[in-house]
């Protein structure tokens, strides 16, 4: 029998025996072991969350639609959960890693994440949102790249780096959680830090990034700090905008770009200056005294150190506001699917529901607290999903204690706060527009897990309904984070169309850990595997469900 013979019927047999091979998309498999090191990130050593020994930890770096798997195995003396800081999650918000929707891994224990980057391109990180662990690393890159077929807007570049900067305390996370527990504030940071390291300047740093002349180079940069927004420059070199949290951008040309915590950019430099060193030098912004790091840029066979002269960062926040303004969604490149990120037309749906959110600050109990809309969020005894799973959630939370048009009553504007879970019941698939008011005198910065938004507005003052007059209703940048500054009030656009319980919070640490935060709980109406993947059959278990009966799967109708 000769070959084509044998193939023909095999084709044949598959047919009548109806065999079909179903291929899934390709596999990342990573295994963690996180524990305490001792490390000076400033030049005082201190205790530090490390994994697989690295400072920050690996990272981790795939395709659109690669599925991710990461065992880790808790070391450390205290539960651990990790979120995956812009990763949508779609249909999957069991792999979200935050109280509201998963039980912390036991010290000793250990938990195997598994998440696909569904339809998703671009540059995010991970971290620990437990206790304050944050404060003490824990965190590290994310970057998903395109896949082969789908065309990129930029020449690929010889190089990808991931620059993870933001600002750094010297007092271990124990302690900056025992300064909070007793109701006093965090203080400021004690420095900024560059991929784990603070470089002074002085020219005797070992380099972080080498080039080669002529060729040019993507720099992922996010801030992964506690509590400053982040000015970014490189010495003698223009920094080249092309992707903001998962969305290619028109490609201005910055001299220096404004990172405000939780936001992730990516840019590309050209070695195109003498070949020498210089500094790429990360400072804080709205700070008295601001605190500055640098990583060395060598050109490969260069000869010279770089200037100890280090470009200033710009001063004031409406430099940096109209920044913010200047960003603008590449209409014409393709998306993480073979189709125009403009393709949406966001601009051209009609909203479902409005929610103002007006944050604040007080005191409860004589403690500190931050409250949105009068309430101050605090985590429940199990996670708030799984009470939902299980029918229980009447039990540990109520729905919809914030109103959607809120308007402080109290003296000075300062109504009195209330301490609950904070859980916004919202429908699946409705438009939503989400207005921050900030009324304090500090930058804030949120993101909204589960989704990425449209970043229509900001402006200083109050919002009203007349101001969507000066809303982007066509390139505004898809994104998951946004800061609104003092004073001022910031509108994002997004289609809750992903089932599951998502967190919108603080990305500040103190503000996040005292109570600016609350959950979206989007059910799908028809409890369909279409819309919501089931409990994963190694979820924890934790709280008064922990010996209960698991309930009935979702089915595909």
């Amino acid at each position: 029998m000769n070959n084509m013979l044998r193939f023909v019927l095999a084709i044949l047999l598959a047919i009548t025996c109806n065999v079909f091979v179903h291929g899934e998309d390709p596999y990342l498999f990573y295994e963690w072991k996180v524990t305490y090191g001792t490390l000076s990130p400033l030049g005082v050593p201190q205790k530090v969350i490390l994994i697989n020994g690295q400072f920050p930890g690996p990272r981790i770096n795939g395709t659109s639609n690669n599925n991710v798997v990461v065992n880790v195995f808790n070391q450390l003396d205290e539960p651990l959960l990790f979120t995956w800081n812009g990763v949508q999650q779609r249909k999957n918000s069991w792999q979200e890693g935050t109280y509201g929707t998963n039980c912390p891994i036991p010290p000793g224990g250990n938990f195997t994440y598994k998440f696909q980057v569904k339809d998703q391109i671009g540059s995010f990180y991970y971290y620990p949102t437990t206790s304050l662990h944050r404060a003490a690393g824990g965190y590290g890159g994310i970057s998903v790249l395109s896949r082969a077929l789908i065309p990129v807007p930029f020449e690929t570049p010889e190089a990808d780096h991931m620059v993870l900067v933001g600002d750094w305390y010297t007092k271990s996370h124990t302690e900056l959680k025992s300064l909070l527990d007793s109701g006093r504030a965090l203080g400021r940071p004690q420095g900024v830090i560059i991929n784990g390291k603070s470089g002074k300047g002085d020219g005797k740093d070992e380099p972080m990034f080498t080039v080669t002349p002529g060729k040019t180079y993507r720099f992922r940069v996010c801030n992964v700090g506690m509590k400053d927004s982040i000015n970014v420059r490189i010495q003698g070199h223009t920094l080249k905008l092309v992707e903001i949290e998962g969305s290619h951008t028109v490609q201005n040309v910055y001299e220096s770009l404004d990172v405000h915590l939780g936001q992730c950019f990516s840019v590309l430099v050209t070695a195109d200056q003498e070949p020498k060193d210089y500094f790429l030098v990360a400072s804080t912004r709205f700070t008295k005294e601001p605190h500055f790091a640098t990583a060395t840029i060598r050109y490969a066979n260069g000869k010279g150190p770089a200037s100890p002269v280090l470009p200033k960062a710009p001063e004031g926040w409406t430099w940096s506001l109209n920044q913010f303004r200047s960003f603008r969604w590449n209409l014409t490149a393709s998306a993480a699917r073979p189709n125009p990120q403009g393709s949406y037309h966001y601009g051209q749906i009609n909203i479902t529901r409005t929610i103002k959110l007006v944050t604040s600050a007080g005191k409860v109990d004589g403690k500190l607290r931050y409250a949105v809309n009068g309430v101050s969020h605090v985590d429940p005894t199990m996670p708030i999903k799984l009470a939902e799973y299980y029918g229980v959630g009447d039990k540990v939370f109520k729905y919809d204690l914030i109103k959607d048009e809120y308007e402080p009553s109290g003296k000075g504007g300062q109504d009195k706060i209330t301490l609950a879970p904070n859980v916004v019941n919202a429908t699946y698939r409705n438009f939503v527009e989400i207005i921050f008011e900030n009324p304090g005198k500090s930058v804030q910065s949120w993101h909204l897990s589960g989704h990425s938004f449209f970043a229509v507005a900001i402006e200083p003052g109050k919002w009203t309904p007349e101001k969507r007059m000066n809303y982007n209703l066509l390139d505004a940048v898809s994104r998951n984070t946004i800061q609104i500054y003092p004073k001022s009030w910031a509108a994002v656009m997004t289609t809750l169309d992903n089932a599951g319980l998502w967190n919108l919070r603080s990305t500040a640490l103190e503000r996040q850990y005292l109570g600016h935060q609350l959950y979206f709980s989007v059910l799908s109406p028809n409890y369909s595997i279409k819309d919501e993947f089931n409990m994963p059959d190694n979820d924890l278990m934790c709280g008064i469900i922990k010996d209960m009966p698991k309930p009935p799967p979702y089915k595909a109708n």
